[in-house]
């Protein structure tokens, strides 16, 4: 490889989400999102808020108490992007309102200052697993029409309020995680549906038409913003070279990438056609849905990417907040939560994007969680995450001398927050440690880790480092 320093535009970042991250799940006038129900998005998930019961997500880390010296610590590391959410339910507090909640929208008014004046530029998720729990409870979610009429409501008022200040959006995060994780992406419960699989495709219309037209007004309010589609895109692969392996792991893969197809290419896809008649699935499309699709497309992909795994034909699919689990590949090393390290899937991933769809891509999310703590002498030293990291962006600088535009890179969790999937603390991405347990203990003091500098280092040499 030639290429041996990211170039400069490149953006060099960190990405949380505001449900794992901010608590304050009830204060200055939010109201509970579908996330806080739950302890962990991919387990069971209540009704409505049980009043005692230990949720992770109405702490968390107290970001929204914090985030001056959260964001400080982030500049001190020279982070230039910082990836968040805005929390539908600080906003609309129940989704549904005439008018938006005035203390949220001044939140986000100072929470993107402080990464300004800091040099940071905020990349900002529209709908991060937080959809207001009364639409869920009211109106059924994302299956339900009505939904994007509030969502558009939402999109509107936030673009017009920081306009001046967030170039760069995404409309729903891992929109293809309907298959896999549907309360938390699509505010529905599959178990309450008479046809599953017809909601799953309802709701994903209806978030297609609600990110096209999001996108529209993002155009037409900030015209100088970028819109991103955003999905989670570890990768699978065939566990052998059966061809029903083979064939059936490009079917699963195509699986995810349909949400792709639509928000960026424009149109269904021809072979959506078939899984739908094999499902008994029918859309339902109002006149002009289609062709507002057609109209605004996204200008980039988003996407994750923890791990790779493997396929064989046949087997259930299941998946969590990490991508499919499937068969293990003898040929990669775990984590303790399971998840395979694949750095090269990763080119693999971006080169397959690129492909498909030439436009700009951007990792927003990539990272490993590991149960961790300071040592006899106080330190913490993570040096299975700086393997991990490094590693990863050198697979990075391979694609882009493969070809790959690439608009930037955020580490997933610079600072440890809950986990999404699990609820847990303990499984720990951060580049600064929080002093807090699974059961909510701690003094939430925050601490630099021994990847701090390093991932401080990487962004000051632009990768040179790397290769030293």
């Amino acid at each position: 490889m030639e290429l041996k320093q990211f170039p400069k535009e490149f953006l060099f970042g960190g990405a949380i989400a505001a449900n794992q991250a901010e608590g304050a799940w009830n204060v200055d006038g939010k109201g509970p999102s579908t996330t806080d129900v739950s302890n962990g998005i991919v387990g069971p998930v209540d009704d409505n808020v049980i009043e005692g019961k230990f949720y992770p997500s109405h702490e968390a880390i107290d970001f929204y108490h914090r985030y001056k010296e959260d964001i400080a610590l982030m500049a001190e590391m020279g982070l230039q992007c910082f990836r968040t959410s805005i929390a539908w339910p600080r906003i609309f507090p129940n989704g549904d309102e005439e008018q938006p909640n005035e203390k949220g929208l001044q939140f986000y008014d100072d929470l993107f200052d402080e990464l300004l004046k800091h040099g940071m530029e905020p990349v900002v998720t529209l709908s991060h697993y937080e959809t207001p729990l009364h639409l869920a409870n009211t109106y059924g979610g994302w299956d339900n029409r009505e939904l994007i009429g509030f969502f558009t409501k939402f999109s509107e008022v936030v673009f017009k309020r920081y306009k001046n200040k967030v170039k760069y959006w995404m409309t729903f995060n891992e929109i293809n995680n309907l298959h896999t994780i549907p309360f938390a992406t699509g505010a529905f419960r599959p178990e309450r549906k008479e046809n599953p699989v017809q909601a799953l495709y309802q709701a994903a219309h209806h978030q297609f038409v609600a990110s096209a037209l999001a996108t529209k007004l993002c155009k037409e309010i900030i015209p100088d913003a970028k819109m991103g589609a955003m999905l989670s895109l570890s990768v699978p692969y065939p566990n052998t070279c059966h061809p029903d392996d083979v064939f059936e792991t490009y079917q699963l893969r195509r699986r995810s990438l349909f949400f792709a197809d639509v928000q960026i290419r424009g149109e269904y896809p021809r072979y959506i056609k078939r899984v739908w008649k094999e499902h008994n699935v029918e859309v339902h499309m109002e006149q002009g849905d289609e062709e507002i699709i057609r109209q605004y497309p996204v200008d980039y992909l988003g996407f994750s990417y923890y791990r790779s795994t493997t396929h064989k034909a046949g087997t259930k699919i299941i998946g969590n907040t990490g991508g499919i689990i499937g068969t293990p590949n003898p040929y990669l090393e775990s984590t303790p939560w399971g998840w395979q390290i694949d750095p090269k899937g990763l080119r693999y991933v971006c080169n397959e994007l690129y492909d498909r769809y030439q436009i700009p891509l951007f990792i927003v999310e990539n990272g490993i969680g590991m149960d961790e703590g300071p040592n006899d002498n106080g330190k913490i030293i993570d040096d299975e995450r700086i393997r991990y990291l490094d590693l990863h962006l050198t697979e990075i600088l391979e694609a882009i001398e493969d070809g790959v535009e690439m608009m930037g890179y955020t580490w997933w969790g610079p600072i440890d927050i809950v986990s999404a999937g699990t609820g847990e603390m303990k499984k720990r991405y951060g580049f600064i440690y929080v002093d807090k347990d699974n059961d909510g203990n701690g003094t939430l003091d925050r601490k630099k880790k021994k990847s701090f500098d390093h991932y401080k280092e990487v962004i000051a040499s632009r990768g040179k480092n790397l290769f030293e």
